[in-house]
């Protein structure tokens, strides 16, 4: 049963020169325990997302159709019909979230024991200070930080430590889903696998969900079962992660597969993208990726493909699914 089942989210940005197509029709799901990773270039939408469920937009965005359901209890709640009032009580303790750049998310002047205190308190008014403090104990505990740090101010922790203790706050109100923004941004790479191997180990064992945000596939795919890919505004393909590492069908996917080292195997080349991606004041016509695509053709250019279950489990929108192996040969064949 799924904790979280977005149907055709649609979210734009009122701007002076027209609308921002950000969230153009997204739809996917996330089953309790499951960690669902949402990759692609940086503009693609995806932070977009996690601010359109939580209701969390600026005054310029525009809720342009589709469905959040959360399931908390048997009927489902539609987070996007909800008022703000009862949005406030799924917020932090239904779906919480790490936010992009989170080592600054903490307020400076605050103790960092006491603001976890201040999330605890918001939601479970019924529990004491002494008793929110020792939750605030447990969560350092489970995250890995010295409990004496509680009462210490943001700027005497490590970029590392500030890491964790957001991701602690996160857990404070025992949410059933987590949504990751670039949780890892910022940090040196033995620093980055140690939080990620704590969060995965912690999520094992409350059994909760996860939604990972990341441009990196590499830590996308340490992190997920399922991984979607992002194009300009659109998922162009979901699947488990290891058929997207192992066998891609859309030429975005398999470029992205492509476009990152590795340190096994032989020493290959790396791809670029050529072009850039859309314009979403003006998407273009047809297929989003078309322009930039190498087996795209004028029917591509025409017409939109629809974002439908190729296999099991795979959802696909292109009307030319390729194997990595036609994909290489195609830009090798344009690069001579």
């Amino acid at each position: 049963m799924p904790v979280l089942a977005v149907k055709d989210l649609k979210m734009y940005y009122r701007t002076k020169r027209g609308y921002v197509h950000a969230v153009d029709g997204i739809s996917f799901d996330v089953d309790q325990g499951e960690s669902l990773g949402i990759v692609g270039e940086s503009g693609c939408g995806k932070t977009s997302i996690s601010m359109t469920i939580l209701r969390l937009l600026p005054e310029n965005a525009e809720f342009r159709g589709g469905q959040v359901f959360f399931y908390d209890s048997k009927d489902p709640a539609d987070l996007v019909t909800l008022s703000e009032t009862a949005m406030q009580r799924y917020r932090w303790k239904g779906i919480s979230m790490v936010f992009q750049s989170a080592m600054n998310s903490l307020n400076p002047v605050y103790r960092v024991g006491d603001q976890i205190v201040e999330a605890i308190n918001r939601h479970y008014p019924e529990i004491t200070n002494s008793d929110a403090r020792r939750k605030v104990e447990e969560l350092f505990d489970l995250v890995g930080l010295d409990t004496k740090r509680i009462n210490q101010y943001p700027h005497q922790y490590s970029g590392g430590m500030k890491q964790r203790a957001v991701i602690a706050m996160a857990l404070a109100c025992d949410p059933k889903l987590i949504i990751a923004d670039e949780p890892t941004t910022a940090l040196d790479v033995i620093v980055q696998d140690k939080i990620l191997r704590e969060v995965k180990r912690i999520q094992s064992k409350l059994n909760m969900s996860m939604i990972y945000i990341s441009h990196d596939v590499a830590v996308i795919a340490e992190v997920s079962d399922r991984i979607a890919v992002m194009y300009a505004g659109r998922f162009v393909e979901l699947a488990d992660s290891a058929t997207v590492f192992k066998r891609p069908m859309h030429p975005y996917t398999n470029a992205l597969m492509r476009a990152f080292p590795s340190i096994i195997g032989e020493k290959k080349r790396l791809f670029t993208i050529p072009g850039e991606p859309p314009d979403l004041l003006n998407p273009p016509r047809g297929c989003r990726f078309a322009p930039r695509c190498p087996f795209a053709g004028n029917f591509c250019r025409q017409n939109d493909p629809s974002y439908e279950e190729v296999e099991d489990g795979h959802f696909l929108a292109c009307f030319h699914p390729v194997t990595r192996n036609a994909y290489v040969q195609e830009i090798a064949g344009d690069e001579k």
